[in-house]
């Protein structure tokens, strides 16, 4: 039978996209090797915070199936790959899932057929690694026999304001042609799709988005540390410069970066550049040393705490509050929580744990606290990495000998802030 859409990676990418793609009236499949993934969709629930079990129900009403067959790639008009694009051990990028996916889709590959790629990526990506992969697998010419083209993932999970159908899409593809089909591919489901100039603009842009962002906290996470040791509130700082309308945008300090862009895609851009150019992207590369060092910085600050008061943090009892890398969203990646707590316990701290999202702690094999209050009340030191909703910030401060917060929420005068 047809399909309009294939989407290859059914994460907190792929999944949203499936689901506006059904709400338009596409047929589409859900392609993953996870069989835990393809289980639980199957079962008609969510693994994805911004996606109830009701929105799959609905999905699998429609017509939504899964499976892990490549063989649904052949009568597929459309296959969108969002797949996992991590750094490797040498820091480096790890394109071993987009390979895989693009040798499966290339093995069924038919002409007419358009693939997009979404993972993001370094610059020459679509074109000098996809576009070969799939050629060598179909025996088809990419631009002639079936459209290639990059467009970047915009996702923000949790965001209730901005989701897929309302920001705007990029497309760039490997000839105008390509461009265009992608552009009324997206059109069908999405307000607003902007056309780059190729394939190449389109994978910088991504890059070049969360760049911005890592630079810039850096940049506040290097002022918080300053003021502190200038006694100024960084906070009161920031909320002050915050006032101008034009030409400042807000942005916090905190314990570190975490999630999968922030920490991971300027990297991708540095490792082009030093690749293809062979000097660095200093800009960068300071931006990540600044930033990688804040979970040590947090370590720092809670050893003092404890010191002011005489108390060693060998054998302190020490909770750490949300150990997710964004509020009210159950996505441990890149969290600055774990070598925040490895770092802890490495010093001889008795750690524990308390977030309503992840009942169990996998990086330190630790069960969130039953008791919150009474973990907050028995703590040395209660330690705010991240403000979830679910917590009355000021009603822990009143309840705590020692809080710190990471996160400059609490009003109380009682906490002490980074």
């Amino acid at each position: 039978m047809p399909v309009d859409l294939v989407v290859v990676g059914l994460g907190y990418v792929g999944l949203p996209l499936a689901q506006a793609a059904v709400a338009a009236g596409l047929r589409t499949v859900g392609f993953d090797l996870d069989k835990a993934v393809l289980d639980t969709l199957g079962a008609g629930r969510s693994h994805v915070d911004d996606i109830s079990d009701a929105d799959v129900a609905e999905m699998r009403q429609r017509g939504f199936v899964v499976t892990d067959d490549p063989a649904t790639f052949a009568p597929a008009a459309a296959v969108v790959v969002c797949v996992p694009t991590p750094l490797s051990a040498s820091g480096g990028p790890d394109l071993s899932a987009v390979e895989s996916a693009m040798r499966a889709i290339g093995e069924h590959l038919q002409p007419g057929t358009l693939v997009v790629l979404e993972s993001t990526t370094y610059p020459g990506t679509t074109e000098d690694v996809v576009r070969p992969i799939l050629e060598d697998g179909s025996g088809l010419r990419a631009g002639v026999d079936f459209d290639l083209a990059f467009s970047p993932e915009r996702i923000d999970p949790g965001n209730a304001r901005f989701g897929l159908a309302n920001t705007p899409k990029v497309v760039g593809g490997l000839t105008p042609a390509c461009s265009e089909r992608a552009r009324s591919f997206y059109a069908q489901f999405i307000d607003e799709v902007v056309v780059a100039k190729g394939l190449r603009e389109a994978e910088t842009a991504k890059l070049l988005e969360n760049t911005y962002r890592h630079v810039n906290i850096a940049l506040v996470n290097e002022l918080a540390r300053l003021c502190h040791e200038l006694e100024i509130d960084v906070w009161d700082v920031i909320r002050l410069a915050g006032t101008k309308p034009f030409g400042f945008q807000t942005f916090y300090p905190g314990p570190g970066v975490g999630g999968h862009c922030i920490p991971i895609d300027p990297n991708y851009l540095a490792h082009a550049i030093r690749s293809r150019l062979g000097y660095p992207f200093r800009f960068v590369e300071l931006a990540q040393e600044i930033n990688a060092t804040m979970p040590a910085y947090v370590v720092h600050r809670v050893q003092k705490l404890l010191n002011a008061d005489g108390i060693a943090v060998n054998g302190a009892s020490i909770l750490l509050l949300g150990v997710t890398y964004k509020p009210d969203v159950a996505d441990e990646r890149e969290s600055p929580s774990v070598p925040i707590a490895t770092q802890l316990v490495g010093l001889g701290a008795r750690v524990s744990y308390h977030d309503p999202l992840v009942p169990e702690w996998r990086a330190l094999e630790l069960s969130s606290v039953p008791d919150l209050a009474g973990a907050v009340r028995g703590a040395d030191v209660v330690v705010l990495l991240q403000a979830h909703g679910a917590y009355d910030v000021d009603d822990l401060v009143g309840q705590s000998a020692r809080f710190f917060d990471t996160r400059g929420v609490a009003a109380s005068p009682a906490a002490l802030r980074l």
